[in-house]
């Protein structure tokens, strides 16, 4: 069988890479024309069309300055969708460019099957969507068990396959690890670590890491390392810690966070990797507008929480600091809770178990692979 995926994100292609090879393992005739990233073209064994690199565009204002990128991109993947003329079209995430991209494929391509997997989460924002999705979208794969009721209670009926977080976790927790030697070759000596991860994008990745650098002159007992999001360069990040002394790690996010004491994370798919690594965290998101977008926050968001952790816990697990509130006094502060205070880091503790439950056993990929065949 022929697939088309489309992939515009780095957690999206990380997805995308394990979703592939369970297909192959299952199709070993399969063929894939993808837009991803270096994950899924291992997987694939075939470059992308577009490295997502290339696709990456978060806000309005950015996405309007690189509006034209946008467009080529757009007019190339349906280009090669009509020359490749796949049975299954694969979409992840990605709901700006990707729904509508289902509606060029149903429009033009409708012999194809539009599957979506990880689904736009229109529980938070724009319900809008789901107009688009009853159209163009063939089958969804959902990846939190809430999502089932959410969407059934609309109309569309879904499917939980479980969530690919937890494969990826699961994997690596199965996987031979030396701390020990993690620390030296990395250059980090004994102290209890505090994982700093500011984002996957460098608009957010500007925004969130100054603050988060500030924190380290308070803990001379710890010490602070930063996890490089892949496809950012490592002068980027150099411009941002200058002569501090916090450390920089590459491809290392997952091995950092099997050894952190606590982590600073930017709100997003790294928060619920965190707490199934089972580390306290404070949450932080640095937006523009600051006071102002919260005061619009409830007629944006419709849920009371931003990161994935509470979103699944339905309460306030962790800590949130968004826009105006995260400020390098309030992030300290909440810092020293989780790192001194048992209690508190106790029932953390207690709640991501409670989460790790509800998400179900390792196997997403697979699940979806075969329902997708």
């Amino acid at each position: 069988m022929k697939y088309f995926i489309i992939a515009g994100e780095a957690s999206g292609d990380l997805h995308g890479s394990r979703l592939i090879a369970e297909l192959r393992r299952r199709d070993p005739e399969a063929q894939f024309r993808f837009f991803g990233g270096d994950l899924m073209a291992q997987s694939a064994r075939v470059e992308p069309i577009v490295h997502y690199r290339n696709m990456a565009f978060m806000g309005f204002v950015n996405v309007l300055l690189n509006i034209d990128k946008i467009f080529r991109v757009q007019r190339l993947a349906e280009r090669e969708l009509i020359s490749f003329s796949p049975d299954k079209v694969i979409l992840i995430d990605y709901p700006g460019f990707n729904l509508r991209f289902a509606k060029f494929v149903k429009h033009n391509l409708p012999s194809a099957e539009v599957d979506y997997y990880i689904a736009p989460k229109l529980w938070a924002w724009k319900e809008y969507r789901l107009k688009a999705i009853k159209r163009y979208v063939d089958r969804m794969f959902t990846i939190f068990p809430f999502e089932t009721e959410w969407f059934g209670s609309r109309g569309y009926k879904v499917e939980y396959v479980g969530n690919p977080s937890v494969d990826s976790v699961s994997a690596f927790m199965n996987e031979d690890f030396d701390e020990a030697q993690f620390r030296v070759e990395n250059g980090l000596d004994s102290r209890p670590i505090v994982a700093l991860l500011a984002g996957s994008r460098r608009q957010e990745i500007r925004s969130c890491l100054p603050i988060m650098v500030q924190l380290t002159e308070n803990y001379l007992d710890y010490q602070f390392v930063i996890a490089a999001a892949p496809g950012v360069e490592a002068e980027f990040y150099e411009s941002l810690v200058g002569q501090t002394r916090v450390k920089i790690i590459y491809g290392a996010t997952y091995p950092l966070l099997r050894v952190a004491h606590a982590a600073v994370v930017n709100s997003g798919t790294a928060t619920l990797e965190t707490a199934l690594f089972r580390v306290p965290q404070v949450v932080v998101y640095k937006v523009f507008g600051g006071r102002l977008t919260m005061l619009l926050k409830p007629l944006l968001i419709k849920t009371p929480w931003v990161s994935l952790v509470n979103i699944i816990a339905q309460r306030e697990v962790v800590t949130e600091l968004l826009a105006h509130n995260y400020t390098l006094n309030r992030t300290d502060a909440e810092l020293r809770t989780i790192l001194s205070d048992g209690n508190r880091r106790q029932q953390i503790l207690q709640s991501y178990d409670q989460i790790i439950y509800t998400l179900g056993p390792a196997g997403a990929d697979a699940r979806c692979a075969e329902k997708i065949l």
